[in-house]
């Protein structure tokens, strides 16, 4: 099998928030973004970008940008 690729997954994060009449959806791992008119085209959208991305950049660039541990968490403070 000759000329095959072989394919290897990843998981990374996903941020999406709304922003208008948009859902904007954020990789941080890797600093790519994208949005849709709904989350799960924000989300579908993110995914083709960072695929994209992978198979575009050079591995320098891949490396600056890759952000290996990212933490996603809440915050609660004093409002007034």
């Amino acid at each position: 099998m000759a000329g095959r690729k072989t394919v290897t997954h990843k998981r990374f994060t996903a941020v999406i928030h709304r922003e208008g009449d948009a859902f904007v959806a954020f990789c941080p791992e890797l600093e790519v973004v994208s949005e849709g008119d709904t989350v799960d085209e924000a989300r579908a959208n993110l995914q083709e970008a960072v695929e994209l991305f992978l198979e575009t950049a050079s591995s320098e660039e891949i490396e600056q940008r890759l952000h290996g541990e990212v933490y996603v968490t809440q915050l609660e403070v004093a409002v007034g």
